[in-house]
């Protein structure tokens, strides 16, 4: 049976978050889609994962027979998100802007799963795993508009999951997520409107075009 890995990092609940409500969209057409599937959930928010420690690293980058007690304990951790990313068919992130970039949570859960040698490098162990990516924003970093130089999300997520990780990766971009609530942003409520209604649109379509994906 199909396995979808879905992952959250905004810091907010579903009823007040762009990215959980897109990424539940896309999780409960996959389901219907994988009536005998499974899918693993981490809320990084609620339940973060540890950073990577020096110990975690260089057992990383050492035998396993030589792992001193501290090096067997951090790596296991690793190696449970490592594992959970390779049984994966389809990979689904929350990944709001913050302060221009990722969530830290999100960072950590990237640091432990990328490992040289195994998840990266000349044969990544999770090559060509199909990972949507609901990127939502406050605001508009599409080429062309003002802020377009502060797009770091896309640009960094591409590379570290597409080139690091070799996954094919997809995005889903919910933007002007602040205009609701900024009066200063009112008059691009419809534009924010027709952003929420295209993503969640998206995020169906995805989940659907992936279904008949695992089994190939």
């Amino acid at each position: 049976m199909a396995t979808l890995l879905h992952i959250d990092s905004s810091l907010f609940p579903a009823e007040a978050s762009a990215s959980r409500a897109v990424t539940e969209a896309f999780r409960r057409t996959w389901e219907e889609q994988h009536p005998g599937g499974t899918v693993v959930y981490r809320d990084l928010a609620a339940d973060p994962v540890p950073h990577v420690t020096a110990d975690g690293f260089t057992a990383g980058l050492a035998d396993p027979d030589t792992h001193t007690a501290e090096q067997a304990a951090a790596f296991e951790q690793r190696l449970r998100l490592i594992e959970e990313l390779e049984q994966a068919d389809a990979v689904l992130i929350g990944a709001p802007m913050y302060n221009f970039t990722i969530p830290s949570t999100l960072k950590a859960w990237l640091d432990n799963v990328i490992l040289f040698g195994r998840t990266a490098g000349d044969a990544p162990s999770a090559k060509g795993t199909p990972v949507t990516v609901v990127a939502s924003r406050g605001g508009s970093y599409a080429p062309g508009t003002p802020r377009e130089p502060y797009e770091y999300v896309l640009n960094y997520l591409r590379d570290v999951l597409g080139t690091a990780l070799a996954l094919d990766v997809d995005f889903i971009v919910p933007e002007l997520t602040m205009a609701p609530h900024n009066p200063a942003m009112a008059e691009l409520i419809p534009l924010y409107e027709a952003s929420r209604t295209r993503a969640l649109d998206e995020a169906a379509a995805k989940a659907k075009q992936l279904t008949e994906r695992p089994a190939a």
